[in-house]
């Protein structure tokens, strides 16, 4: 019996992707996986500022090849009257549209919420943004950058007395992204009992304002006295929780809850030979243990670098303690655990030929979620999907001849 029997969920729905970068086009490929239809539409002649993004190769960015899989490609001048013509026609076969421009600009371009909704009362408009389309500040241009500053977030990592590190992961975009997931299905949802559609406004700063699990509620509960800031490489509301140096890398050790410590304790203090450490009153506690953790970090550390990683990692587990290694990238990939989640996917690239690249972690048990294509090389299906709405190929040849639809050259030779 085929454990995929069933449809995957969003089969059926048509997405507009009118998006760039990251925010929007990863929201529209976890669409993609979870189903819908999702139609790529880019400017002429450069597409997503993304396809300019490394990693490259032959030409190709392979940040685009990520997070385009599973779209189709359309290659459209919409300054042009009959290139609009033809993504309001588009509109009003859709289900829905993203996109992730400044508050405003898509009005001009007659892609507004408003001007949309006109042609498609169902149409269910996502926007992510940087700040979002009301407040002081919603005309401001940002990135997830300037979202991760602002959030309060970058005050709390890295060292006291150092600028903060760069998180080196586009939290703020993958974070609103998927937050556009679970919005935009919510509002079809929505729209099977009230027939209409409407317009979500997301925006970067905003969410990461809300995964404050402990930041927020600590600030406001102190009466405003209680400011998290740089602490290195430890939690001081959660000890023993933090990164330690080996003498061949790094680890990580979770050990703040009561039981998991005195195991941790028991463990240092026979090897360290230090047997008190074991038995500190003071340490038995959460609360305790925060409000001596100086007294315990510099013991920890002792343990943890008089050993490798690995000798570290034997006797965490031989002893129920969580605790991993602080792995580099092609450990990750190596790692037996990702390989058996399927983590990784292969696919055949038209160009670039067979492409690794991160799969999604939707993980369903009646319905494969694997892409099932390649990112679209720029302007790849202007023929098919133009012809879906109706244009014949005379149509078409004209709407190339007068640049109002364009395709990389590659297109012609596949």
């Amino acid at each position: 019996m085929n454990p995929f029997a069933m449809g995957r969920p969003l089969e059926g729905v048509r997405v507009i992707d009118y998006s760039h970068f990251l925010a929007g086009p990863y929201l529209s490929r976890c669409l993609a996986a979870l189903g819908a239809e999702v139609i790529k539409v880019e400017r002429p002649k450069n597409g997503d500022a993304g396809r300019d993004h490394p990693y490259f190769i032959k030409g190709q960015s392979g940040y685009f090849i990520q997070q385009n899989m599973d779209k189709r490609g359309l290659c459209i001048n919409v300054k042009d009257p009959k290139g609009l013509e033809l993504m309001h026609k588009l509109v009003e076969s859709a289900d829905v549209f993203v996109e992730n421009y400044r508050p405003g600009a898509l009005n001009k371009l007659g892609l507004g919420y408003e001007q949309l909704k006109e042609i498609n009362p169902k149409l269910v408009y996502c926007s992510v943004s940087a700040y979002g389309h009301t407040g002081p500040d919603s005309h401001r241009a940002g990135f997830g950058l300037i979202a991760e500053a602002k959030s309060g977030i970058m005050a709390m990592v890295g060292n006291p007395g150092e600028a903060p590190p760069l998180l080196r992961i586009a939290l703020g975009d993958m974070y609103t992204g998927i937050h556009g997931v679970a919005a935009v299905n919510a509002a079809l949802l929505g729209r099977v009992q009230s027939g209409k559609g409407q317009h979500i406004d997301l925006a970067l700063y905003d969410t990461l304002v809300s995964m404050h699990e402990y930041a927020v509620q600590c600030y406001t509960l102190s009466g405003g006295k209680d400011i998290p800031e740089k602490t290195g490489q430890d939690l001081p509301t959660s000890t023993l929780y933090g990164a330690f140096a080996a003498q061949d890398g790094d680890l990580v050790i979770a050990a703040q809850v009561d039981d998991a410590w005195k195991r941790l304790a028991t463990l240092i203090g026979e090897q360290l030979g230090q047997p008190e450490f074991a038995v500190d009153n003071r340490f038995h506690t959460s609360a305790g243990r925060n409000e001596h953790r100086l007294d315990i970090l510099p013991v920890v550390r002792q343990w943890v670098a008089s050993k490798t990683v690995g000798q570290c990692l034997a006797d965490l587990e031989a002893i129920d303690v969580p605790c991993a290694k602080v792995q580099t990238i092609d450990e990750v990939m190596a790692d037996p655990q990702i390989q058996a989640r399927g983590m990784l996917i292969e696919q055949e690239h038209p160009v670039v030929g067979k492409v690794q690249l991160a799969n999604l972690p939707f993980r369903f048990s009646g319905c494969d979620t694997n892409p099932q294509r390649p990112a679209p090389l720029l302007g790849q299906h202007n023929c098919e999907i133009a012809q879906g709405l109706g244009y014949d190929l005379n149509q078409i040849d004209e709407l190339f001849a007068d640049g109002v639809l364009y395709s990389e050259p590659t297109v012609s030779e596949l």
